[in-house]
C-alpha cells in the first residue's frame, strides 16, 4: 500500500523507510521543515536542522522513493514552543516532545497522507500497534527494546490515528538498526542519536524562555518547607522539582526543589526526604482505547521518559482527570510533565501532571 514515512535524517527513521520499501509498499518521504533555516534566523539546537534534511533526502535517493520538505513552521511554533514558554513562564515543567510526536507530527501527516492517497502514516519510533480482535481496538505497545522504547511520548494517540499507525523498526533493538543501515551502506548508519530538546540551542532552556517573552519572569523568595525565608531565586524558570544544583544557598545538607509556587513567585526547597510524593492528580488524560475504566484500575506509570515503572492505582475523577496513588513515595513528581500508564507491554494512556 501507498505509505508516508516521516524522515527526520537520523538512523531511526531513515532504516523503517528502507523496511516499508523492502516489504514491498509504495513508500513517500516527508521531512518537516520547523523553523527557519536561512541565515539570520533563529538558532536552534542540532536536531532538525537543514543538515537532518540534507540526510533525509540522500537516504531517499539511496532508496529509490519520493521525498518531499514540508514547511511546519507556524504549526510547531504554535504547537511545540509557545507551549513550552507558557509552561515555564507558568511553574511547570514542559515535556515538548510529546507534543511534537503526537500533536503536530502525526496528526499533520496524517492530513498531507490523506491528502496523498495514502494508506498509513510511519515512523522511526520505538513502539509497536496491534489491533486487538477480542476487544477491536489498536493497542499501543511498548518497542522490543527496553532502552530504546519510546511508547512514553505517544500516549496521546487515538484510536483513529493507530488505525493509520506504522512503527516499522518497534520489534528491532538499536545495534540491529545500526547493522541494517550499514548494509544497506545508507549514509546515517552511524549518525549519533540527538538527546536535546530540538529548538534549545546548546541546553539555554531559561535563556530561551526569557527572548520569548514580553517580560522577564521576577525573582523572589526561596523557602523552605516551613515557610522561612533563606533566600532568593533568580526565576521560576530556573527550575524544576527536583533540582539539587544552581540554587545559590550554602546548607550544612543537599537542598531540592520541593515545589514552585508562581503566584507568590516563590520557590520551595528542603532535603531529599522532603521529596517523596505518593499521590498525583493529572489532566489532559487520553485512554488508548478510548473508553475512561469506570472504577479504579491498577497500573505501573512512569513519571518520566527514564522513570522506572511504578506500580499504583488510577482513579478517575472524570473523562479526562484522574488521581494516581502510587505504592511508595515518588521522587521529584513535577507538574508539567507526562504520566504514562502501563499493563505489562500494553500503553493504556497518560496525562499531565497537575
Amino acid at each position: 500500500m501507498r505509505v508516508v514515512i516521516a524522515m527526520s535524517g537520523g538512523v531511526d527513521s531513515s532504516v523503517a523507510a528502507s523496511l516499508l520499501v523492502e516489504a514491498g509498499h509504495e513508500v513517500i518521504g516527508l521531512s518537516m521543515q520547523l523553523y527557519d533555516q536561512r541565515a539570520g534566523g533563529e538558532t536552534f539546537g542540532s536536531c532538525c536542522s537543514i543538515d537532518d534534511l540534507y540526510d533525509a533526502r540522500r537516504v531517499a535517493d539511496t532508496l529509490g522513493i519520493p521525498h518531499y520538505i514540508v514547511n511546519f513552521e507556524q504549526r510547531f511554533r504554535e504547537t511545540v514552543v509557545d507551549n513550552f514558554v507558557r509552561e515555564y513562564a507558568a511553574g511547570r515543567t514542559p515535556i515538548p516532545c510529546v507534543h511534537c510526536n503526537a500533536d503536530l507530527k502525526f496528526a499533520t501527516l496524517a492530513e498531507r497522507a490523506a491528502g496523498l492517497d495514502a494508506a498509513a502514516v510511519a515512523t522511526g519510533h520505538y513502539a509497536r500497534v496491534r489491533y486487538d480482535e477480542d476487544c477491536r481496538r489498536y493497542r499501543l505497545l511498548r518497542g522490543a527494546d527496553p532502552d530504546k522504547d519510546q511508547s512514553y511520548f505517544l500516549f496521546s494517540l487515538t484510536q483513529d490515528q493507530l488505525a493509520h499507525a506504522m512503527f516499522p523498526v518497534g520489534h528491532l533493538s538499536k545495534p540491529q538498526v545500526r547493522a541494517h543501515a550499514a548494509r544497506l551502506r545508507l549514509s546515517v548508519a552511524e549518525k549519533p542519536d540527538s538527546h536535546e530538546i530540538c529548538f534549545v540551542p546548546d541546553g539555554e532552556t531559561a535563556d530561551f524562555v526569557e527572548r520569548h517573552l514580553a517580560t522577564t519572569p521576577p525573582t523572589g523568595d526561596m523557602v523552605d518547607s516551613s515557610g522561612r525565608v533563606v533566600g532568593q531565586h533568580r526565576g521560576l524558570h530556573r527550575y524544576t522539582v527536583g533540582q539539587r544544583r544552581g540554587l545559590g544557598i550554602s546548607t550544612a545538607a543537599p537542598m531540592y526543589v520541593l515545589k514552585l509556587e508562581p503566584a507568590e513567585s516563590r520557590l520551595v526547597i528542603g532535603p531529599r526526604e522532603e521529596l517523596g510524593r505518593q499521590d498525583l492528580t493529572a489532566s489532559g488524560v487520553n485512554w488508548i482505547d478510548g473508553r475512561t475504566p469506570a472504577t479504579p484500575r491498577r497500573v505501573t506509570a512512569r513519571i518520566r521518559h527514564h522513570h522506572p515503572d511504578a506500580p499504583g492505582t488510577v482513579v478517575p475523577d472524570g473523562p479526562d482527570s484522574v488521581t494516581v496513588r502510587f505504592d511508595a513515595p515518588q521522587l521529584a513528581v513535577a507538574p508539567g510533565q507526562a504520566i504514562v500508564f502501563y499493563e505489562g507491554e500494553n500503553v493504556l494512556g497518560g496525562g499531565w501532571i497537575d
